[in-house]
């Protein structure tokens, strides 16, 4: 059987461990809003979807240019649209639909978001990461303040009363 070179530690570079570690840091930090609001889904959850993402996207990348590069008929992106699929999975169990109320939409769409920062990370495009988990910082705290000062809807029960 054949195998690509091993890499070991003297491969490492700061480079990868900063994609990693972006990632890692990225991930808790989106992952403490739902950690405070007392959902499942928390700091570790968040931190482990981010550091996977990176990784696989770190690795595909590696293996695409120890294996032969543009001439070889590797697809790195191939990683990325399966990491896409296996989030889209986890996320969609996280969802609860009970008595005709849906539950856990955003945090559904909170691991979402994490995989592709963990996946920008690992692609190293470092200033999507920062501008990506800052809109979605502001979207979860500012949003909710403002979606508390609006009026509550009205029962539709009430209505046909």
């Amino acid at each position: 059987m054949l195998l690509n070179d091993a890499l070991w530690w003297d491969a490492l570079s700061r480079e990868v461990l900063l994609r990693l570690g972006v990632a890692t840091l990225a991930g808790l930090l989106l992952g403490l809003d739902r950690e405070l609001k007392g959902y499942d889904a928390g700091l570790r959850t968040h931190g482990l979807v981010a550091l996977s993402s990176s990784l696989m996207t770190v690795v595909a990348i590696a293996l695409y240019h120890q294996l032969g590069g543009a001439g070889s008929s590797i697809d790195p992106l191939r990683v990325i649209e399966g990491m896409a699929a296996a989030i889209g999975i986890i996320a969609a169990g996280l969802i609860i639909v009970k008595g005709g109320e849906v539950r856990n939409l955003t945090t559904a769409a909170h691991i979402w978001l994490t995989a592709a920062i963990g996946i920008a990370s690992g692609a190293g495009y470092f200033a999507l990461v920062i501008i990506a988990a800052g809109l979605a910082l502001v979207l979860l705290v500012l949003i909710r303040f403002v979606e508390r000062r609006l009026p509550a809807p009205e029962d539709s029960d009430a209505q046909s009363r």
